[in-house]
């Protein structure tokens, strides 16, 4: 990275070439902000964090080997003071809570002017807070009305179904481990997905970790 004291060194991270090259664009036509470094991946982030750390993180949640969630909660660990921005498509509350409880300082949606994204990297680098008011609004309803109990929504054999999806476990590796079918499982996961309104296992494990129904500490236990 390029020692630049004049401007805010943004680290990009996204599995998508095209969508990096996109945002870094305009974050440059700023003038005040320079991506020094890019990342296609959740582990060349921290990778690349730690050969130089920048001044703000702009992640998206889901890469590959790490998410954004994972790199997060990793950067508080080792670099408390740097910012961190989410930049995602994800517009649903649950992503939101679970990167905000990692320790994110802003999440704001791809679909945002790209004015709204170079203030937000802005306010991030000034220790200020920023959540896409998309993403606020729905934060708010949902704290005016919380969910019923997480737990009766899921079978004690769900729960633990999800608890070994979290923790990176094959279908097969779940069956022999509950001593129960593979087809079993994929009828488990189906419930699962559908109480979960989740598309997929990974979304069905970020959903029920910001819903505490599964801690956040299993849920990074493959990493």
């Amino acid at each position: 990275m390029t020692n630049s004291p004049l401007k805010i060194r943004v680290l990009l991270a996204d599995d998508h070439a095209v969508v990096r090259a996109g945002i870094r664009q305009f974050l440059e036509t700023a003038g005040d902000i320079l991506v020094e470094a890019e990342a296609g991946d959740g582990a060349e982030a921290i990778r690349l964090i730690e050969k130089n750390p920048p001044e703000v993180a702009v992640l998206d949640i889901q890469m590959p080997k790490m998410t954004g969630i994972d790199v997060t909660r990793w950067i508080r660990t080792h670099y408390p003071r740097l910012g961190v921005l989410i930049l995602t498509a994800y517009d649903d509350e649950p992503y939101a809570l679970s990167v905000l409880q990692a320790g994110a300082n802003g999440y704001v949606l791809k679909t945002a002017a790209p004015q709204e994204i170079i203030q937000a990297v802005r306010e991030v680098y000034a220790g200020k807070s920023v959540v896409d008011a998309v993403i606020a609004q729905k934060l708010v309803a949902r704290l005016a009305h919380p969910p019923a109990a997480a737990v009766d929504a899921l079978s004690e054999r769900e729960l633990e179904v999800l608890v070994l999806v979290a923790k990176g476990q094959t279908n097969k590796l779940i069956a022999t481990q509950l001593n129960i079918s593979d087809r079993t499982v994929q009828g488990h996961l189906a419930h699962i997905f559908g109480k979960l309104q989740a598309a997929s296992r990974t979304e069905a494990v970020m959903r029920a970790v910001a819903l505490g129904w599964i801690a956040q500490d299993i849920a990074a236990a493959d990493e």
